[in-house]
């Protein structure tokens, strides 16, 4: 082979291997919630010289605020333009200070029991420490502590383990210089399942499950619930409590027994354990600032937190030119020179996957509020459109994948609360008579004609039917049974009291 062509081939391939770190990397923060991404953030400063902070007139980093202007690259910024932007920035400080203290909040017109979250301030442990606390009565070594603790800040706000191993493994190998293999984190996974609450760990809903179930003294009923959990778990999921019934030969009364132990399980231990200290036992920070003036004008910021413009340091780059210039190198300089350009090449690439972060952040919010505008500005659930993840990345031109890591962990405060991102999507359902409705709406509407029943006397699935067609919801008898079980509602002689 030339030597020309074996050149270029191990050019493109480590061009390639550089573009695999950079969507890395970018996959890594868009994902992160503010705190943790301000935590990565001073990390990187940290570790890398070349990466510097605070100088007045780099504006690597544009600020991406205000819901009628795109953002733009350009750096040319004006006196008056930065003085402005400056003010913003210091409002918007000063509002996260007093975010949360009561005699300085408006109590908001209209929150849903759900979805709303209030702020929480304070000392309080967060779901991260309880968890280290646990790991800390164990005896690991120093790889295998930084493994665990990868993990449970890889959990997600259900307390469930999202990401796949062989992620994880390049994660851990690219951004902590950990090198393993899913072999040695699956057992780290392990044992993290054996934390309190049962639960925490696990990788899909049938192991969080399992994992609850196997914490149970040994008894005919925890026979019975792994046996459903295990072999008839698409039963379960879809309800058919006749099959499960036939094929562990129960009688009426030993299937209500098993209907009942198994919904004691929580499919969300992460989201439980946060109801004791706090909501996902984390302090909730708002990565978006959504304001509605009283014309219904809705605007939004990216609550930038503590994170500083940054740029490469000028004597890393001086470094290179020094060395660029010499027509000789001994191998201390070469070595040196090598070092300096890794940096550099790691400063820049962390500033570039900051800036797509940010801008990613901007296209995906500006396209919930376009379609979402109404509830903005009323803030009411019925106003919500149906919506899903593949509406906003056709029209923003994300991939879905992409989009989904915005919305995971993701918050947004806005004049009637604070919320999850995911709390402005549903799925739609297309009625009887052709209507688009949200699933949503549609269960809230259910949700509350059981409450509103007489319980001496609760409704059937085929009553329920006819009163959700008096209050506009032309839907089916089996659509209603399926959405009564999504909601957890037991059917109406388990609800007689």
């Amino acid at each position: 082979m030339p030597q020309s062509l074996h050149q270029e081939q191990i050019s493109t391939l480590q061009t390639l291997q550089q573009i695999s770190q950079q969507q890395l990397l970018v996959k890594n923060l868009l994902e992160m919630p503010l705190v943790q991404f301000e935590e990565r953030v001073n990390n990187e400063l940290n570790e890398n010289g070349a990466l510097e902070e605070n100088i007045p007139d780099d504006n690597l980093l544009e600020p991406v605020s205000d819901y009628d202007n795109e953002p733009s690259d350009s750096g040319n910024e004006t006196f008056e333009q930065q003085n402005e932007r400056e003010e913003r920035q210091e409002q918007l400080d000063q509002a996260l200070q007093t975010m949360g203290m009561d005699d300085q909040m408006e109590p908001p017109s209209q929150r849903s029991n759900e979805d709303y979250t209030e702020p929480i301030f304070g000392n309080a442990k967060s779901f991260y420490d309880l968890l280290k606390e646990q790991m800390g009565e164990l005896n690991l070594n120093e790889k295998q502590r930084d493994i665990m603790e990868y993990l449970i800040g890889s959990l997600d706000e259900t307390g469930k383990l999202s990401t796949p191993l062989q992620d994880i493994v390049e994660d851990l190998f690219i951004y902590h210089y950990i090198d393993t293999d899913t072999h040695e984190v699956e057992e780290m996974v392990h044992l993290l399942q054996t934390f309190d609450p049962p639960g925490i760990g696990a990788r899909d809903l049938q192991e969080c499950l399992l994992l609850q179930i196997q914490r149970k003294k040994d008894s005919d009923i925890k026979t019975q619930m792994l046996d459903v959990v295990t072999n008839h778990f698409d039963e379960l999921q879809k309800n058919h409590w006749n099959k499960i019934q036939t094929a562990l030969h129960l009688d009426e009364d030993g299937r209500n027994l098993l209907q009942q132990e198994i919904r004691k399980l929580n499919p969300k231990p992460g989201a439980s354990l946060g109801e004791t200290v706090g909501k996902s036992q984390q302090q909730i920070t708002p990565d978006f600032i959504i304001e509605t003036d009283d014309n219904g004008h809705v605007t939004f910021e990216i609550n930038n937190g503590r994170i500083p413009d940054m740029h490469v340091a000028p004597s890393f780059v001086e470094t290179i030119e020094f060395y660029k210039d010499k027509k000789q190198l001994n191998k201390r300089e070469k070595d040196e020179l090598a070092y300096t350009k890794e940096r550099v090449d790691r400063a820049k690439n962390f500033i570039e996957a900051i800036k797509q972060r940010r801008l990613t952040l901007y296209k995906t919010m500006k396209t919930i509020i376009d379609i979402q505008k109404r509830y903005f500005q009323e803030g009411d659930e019925a106003v919500l459109k149906p919506m899903k993840l593949k509406d906003i990345s056709e029209l923003t031109e994300l991939d879905i994948s992409t989009v989904s890591r915005v919305c995971n962990q993701k918050y947004a405060q806005t004049r009637w609360g604070i919320f999850p991102l995911r709390h402005f999507f549903s799925d739609s359902y297309i009625a009887e008579d052709g209507t688009e409705l949200s699933t949503r709406n549609v269960k809230d509407a259910l949700k509350r004609i059981i409450d509103e029943e007489d319980k001496s006397h609760p409704l059937s699935d085929e009553a329920l039917t006819k009163k959700m067609k008096e209050a506009g919801y032309a839907i089916s008898r089996r659509t209603v049974n399926k959405y009564r079980d999504q909601l957890e509602i037991p059917k109406a002689s388990l609800r007689k009291q």
